[in-house]
């Protein structure tokens, strides 16, 4: 499904249709009888006029007439349930495809899109399958069924007539959709970029409003903002010029279409009842003909945001999307249970370790810029406990990422049980490795959706376990809604330290082999802090690893080492009785640290 390899990006959608194709195919249909009852009811309606105005005897009208009453009515009903056939089978695909690129967004290894940008993906772009489908396959397929069986029928009129009217369908309905496609593609390859800059520039005009105003760069963002928006509608004004430009070629064409058939079918000495028959009826059928104009211009425009969905499916394997976050028992609530006890957390799913090895990593994520990490060695034996800490910028937050796929070495490697990480499928390596990362993601959903994204089919009593664990199970039940609260986008509902807490909930009940923790009492106080960490480390099965990334140094007691990281480096290493007897930046720290949290800073300032 690679788009990038030559492969049209169509293939890679129209693939994942095929679950759906007995319904699309019969939307298909539906449209095409939808076109013929409407090219009949022109032609039986066109015979009926032109014969009662030579006032035959009524019972030659009779079966015209209830034709075409028959043929007004069932072009409605056909019309209807062409498209609700083909929404039905469509949203379900589009349904499909959006949970699939979230998927691929979601585990896309390296820098992260823009919040923007993922929006566009997830919304514009895949809103082109939907496109692609309803007003491109569907319609080009019954224009070519119709315009194959009107040639058919006026042959048996008139075959010269049947001629005049094929090479009218064939500029009508392939030589201009070329034009069509031809005149817009340049324009419309830029247009889905721009509309996922201008989502990305109004993200950050929202929500970094407050820091834009800070440092000055309202303006300068406003002003780029502005600068892509007329882009975007020049090139839409442009495209609407060609477009309206080709639809007057196709009324033309549609003329002269007409008038071709009128001359020939007369010069063959046709009837003049059946020349008017054949005249209307290739107005009609050229101008069904002409909807491919359309969609040779709906195609075009589609093209680029189909590409960026071709090349986020690659990344997802071919299976059944994944399920709809389960629920379990929607109607309980943290006061329904005794969330004081909580359920053991092996319960029989810990799974043994993988041993975690750094070989010479370095990153740098601009080139020329000091390194993040710069040649860093660790090995993180299975079972074991290992904390990270360093002052800020040092690369322990980076550590984290590129040990999780996040971000790519610039050079060394990261290996478990030896295998390189970035050799893991996207869907295996984070059963391995995760936890709670660097600004972890709050959904703007309930405390139980969000939690339970880090393991769907969890039952009530792991959920109850997970919450307790991270110490949020006492705010919830505080909740008049308790677990259905919506705690808003990213979070906004939710301070600090409770966002924190529910996206550590999330990790635990993951229960990743190695659990990486990057800060996961930060926004807490001091008594809170050590109890939260103290309850999650209990409640990590004694088979699986831990990695914590922290900057306080109380608790650190338990782990069976301390690395001190200093400019992507390990300066210093042991066990905490160890470190605070040393002289070094560990030492130090741990002074000032407990100064601080006593009050001796305080009261000597």
């Amino acid at each position: 499904m690679n788009a990038g390899i030559g492969r049209p990006p169509e293939l890679a959608v129209l693939r994942l249709a095929r679950p759906y194709l007995r319904r699309l195919v019969g939307a298909g249909l539906l449209a095409a009888a939808t076109e013929l009852a409407g090219l009949a009811l022109m032609a039986s309606a066109t015979w009926l006029l032109m014969t009662a105005a030579g006032q035959p005897p009524l019972d030659r009208l009779t079966v015209a007439i209830v034709a075409v009453r028959a043929l007004a009515v069932s072009r409605g009903v056909l019309r209807y349930t062409e498209r609700l056939a083909g929404h039905d089978a469509v949203l379900r695909l589009v349904t499909d495809v959006r949970a699939r690129v979230f998927d691929a967004l979601a585990g896309r290894r390296g820098a992260p899109p823009r919040s923007g940008d993922a929006l566009s993906r997830l919304v514009s772009d895949v809103e082109a399958v939907q496109d692609l489908l309803l007003r491109v396959v569907v319609p080009v397929a019954a224009a070519g069924l119709v315009s194959v069986l009107a040639v058919g029928l006026a042959a048996l009129v008139s075959p010269p007539a049947a001629l005049a009217l094929a090479a009218g369908l064939l500029v009508a309905g392939v030589a201009l959709p070329a034009l069509a496609g031809a005149l817009t593609r340049q324009a419309a390859a830029e247009v889905a970029p721009l509309r996922g800059a201008l989502a990305v520039d109004a993200v950050d005009l929202t929500h970094g409003a407050a820091d834009l105003a800070a440092f000055g760069a309202t303006a300068g963002v406003l002003a780029t903002a502005g600068r892509r928006a007329q882009r975007l509608a020049r090139l839409e004004r442009r495209l609407a010029a060609l477009g309206y430009a080709v639809d007057a070629a196709g009324v033309l064409v549609a003329g002269i279409t007409t008038g071709a058939v009128v001359y020939v079918a007369f010069s063959a000495g046709v009837d003049g009842v059946l020349v008017g028959v054949l005249a209307v009826g290739a107005l009609a059928v050229v101008e069904i003909a002409l909807a491919l104009v359309g969609a040779a211009r709906q195609w075009t425009g589609l093209r680029t945001g189909l590409a960026r969905v071709a090349q986020l499916l690659e990344a997802v394997p071919e299976t059944e999307p994944a399920a709809a976050v389960g629920r379990a028992g929607d109607g309980a609530t943290v006061g329904d249970t005794a969330v004081g006890d909580a359920v053991p957390a092996e319960s029989g799913r810990a799974r043994a370790a993988p041993a975690v090895r750094f070989d010479g990593v370095t990153v740098r994520y601009r080139p020329g810029a000091p390194a993040a990490l710069d040649g860093f060695d660790l090995a993180v034996p299975a079972g074991r406990r290992v904390a990270v800490v360093g002052p800020s910028g040092a690369g322990k937050s980076t550590l984290s990422a590129v040990l999780t796929g996040a971000v790519r070495p610039d050079a060394g490697r990261v290996t478990l049980d030896g295998r390189d990480v970035s050799g893991y499928p996207p869907d295996e390596l984070p059963r391995l490795v995760g936890g709670l990362l660097a600004e972890a993601y709050v959904f703007h959903a309930t405390v139980r959706d969000n939690v339970l994204l880090g393991r769907p089919a969890a039952d009530e009593d792991a959920l109850v376990a997970a919450v307790t664990a991270a110490g949020l199970a006492g705010w919830i039940a505080a909740q008049p809604d308790g677990w259905k609260t919506v705690v808003g986008e990213e979070g906004g509902q939710l301070s600090g330290g409770q966002r924190q807490r529910l996206a550590l909930a999330r990790a635990l009940l993951a229960t990743p082999a190695v659990l990486v923790l990057d800060e996961p009492t930060e926004g807490l106080d001091p008594a809170a802090a050590d109890e939260v960490l103290a309850s999650t480390l209990a409640a990590t099965p004694a088979a699986h690893s831990v990695l914590l990334i922290t900057h306080r140094l109380n608790g650190l007691a338990e782990f069976d080492e301390v690395v001190v990281v200093d400019a992507g480096r390990v300066v210093q290493r042991g066990r905490h009785a160890e470190l605070v007897t040393t002289p070094g930046w560990y030492r130090d720290q741990w002074v000032l640290q407990q100064a601080a949290e006593n009050g001796y800073l305080a009261l000597s300032g």
